[in-house]
């Protein structure tokens, strides 16, 4: 009996400790996750929002369509995305518009803020490289998928389009990019209209290079698209470019920057070098940071240049196996481009190039 008795102690000891162990651990997967929700992590592990609201995909001709705002009728704007001013929100009547079981715009962890800075552009001109290079900032929030707010998705709201955002704590950036804004017509006034001090900006590249960037891009997905030049050129023989190929007309910078400095001062905007972002990463992200308003945190040693894209690279962070650069498509080989075609697009861009150059007071070297 004595040894059935130190048995049953033996065993409930035994109990006991692994009942404590196991609070132990319970314990430290708590704090662990509170420790990444109040940080914001969480959030940016879940992009679910933007995903549900996808717009299905649009066939394509052999001609792409020109950017939003350019064809045709501009858009008719709408009042649905001052709801948040007038009380009622999509918010309200779209349970797929909360994060979660309910979960509402503010939380004890963050708030979902509109964006005070936002990458309006250009397509093929760096953006991408330039919102993953920011985000290693521990003070800059952003959104990884192009919410398309001003040119797609304006009729949703305000409302929508904030809780498309990461929370932030005081004292963060929240940003998004959509390269689109920068050649829509109605982009301006409308982020004007969601507030007027939102820094802005713009990633340019040499509008030439941009264009073959571009057609290279749509070459990939659609093998039968006619040449290159037989796109850029009414008539080949008489030289006419043909400014209705996106391709061409995003390239035409200083037009689109007059449509913005309609609403916002130069001031508002910062003007990226796509080359300086490949040959001098460290010193462009430099200046966007001073732009924002952060501290230089991201510097010289968080890149190196990967020889083989030919693109810089983000050194493996700790705990990684790995370097983080950009996806195969980046640095993708451009096909072969007759020289006097090239020339001939190279004489178009050159006063529309001069004149960007002395909007901005930036002379970017293309010519």
């Amino acid at each position: 009996m004595g040894c059935s008795v130190c048995r049953s102690r033996l065993n409930l000891g035994h109990l006991k400790t692994h009942s404590k162990v196991s609070v132990f651990f319970t314990m430290i997967i708590i704090c662990t996750y509170l420790f990444y929700c109040l940080t914001g992590y969480c959030d940016s592990v879940g992009p679910a929002p933007l995903f549900v609201h996808r717009p299905p995909p649009v066939a394509h001709s052999h001609r792409y369509d020109a950017p939003p705002g350019f064809a045709g009728s501009p858009p008719q704007d709408r009042s649905h995305a001052h709801t948040a001013r007038n009380g009622t929100s999509p918010a309200d009547s779209d349970p797929r518009l909360h994060t979660g079981a309910g979960i509402s715009v503010f939380s004890s962890f963050g708030t979902k803020r509109l964006p005070q800075a936002i990458i309006i552009g250009v397509r093929k001109g760096g953006t991408r490289a330039l919102l993953e290079f920011l985000r290693i900032h521990p003070d800059v929030r952003a959104v990884g998928a192009e919410p398309h707010f001003f040119d797609r998705f304006y009729d949703r709201g305000l409302e929508w389009y904030r809780n498309l955002m990461p929370r932030t704590l005081d004292g963060q950036v929240t940003m998004e990019k959509t390269p689109s804004y920068f050649v829509t017509k109605e982009a301006p006034r409308r982020v004007f209209d969601m507030s007027r001090d939102t820094k802005l900006i713009v990633v340019v590249r040499d509008p030439v290079t941009r264009a073959v960037s571009d057609y290279t891009q749509t070459l990939s997905k659609n093998l039968g698209l006619p040449t290159f030049q037989n796109l850029a050129f009414r008539n080949s023989t008489r030289g006419l470019v043909d400014t209705s190929w996106s391709a061409v007309r995003i390239g035409i910078y200083a037009k689109h920057l007059e449509n913005w400095l309609q609403y916002f001062p130069l001031s508002s905007l910062l003007f990226v070098s796509g080359e300086r972002l490949v040959t001098d990463p460290a010193g462009e992200i430099g200046r966007v940071q001073d732009f924002l308003g952060l501290k230089r945190v991201i510097t010289d040693k968080h890149f190196y240049f990967n020889e083989t894209k030919g693109f810089p690279c983000l050194k493996k962070p700790e705990g990684s196996s790995r370097p983080r650069c950009l996806g195969k498509s980046k640095g993708r080989p451009h096909p072969h481009i007759p020289p006097e075609v090239l020339l001939r697009l190279r004489d178009f861009y050159r006063p529309f190039n001069l004149k960007f150059y002395q909007m901005t007071g930036q002379d970017f070297g293309w010519d």
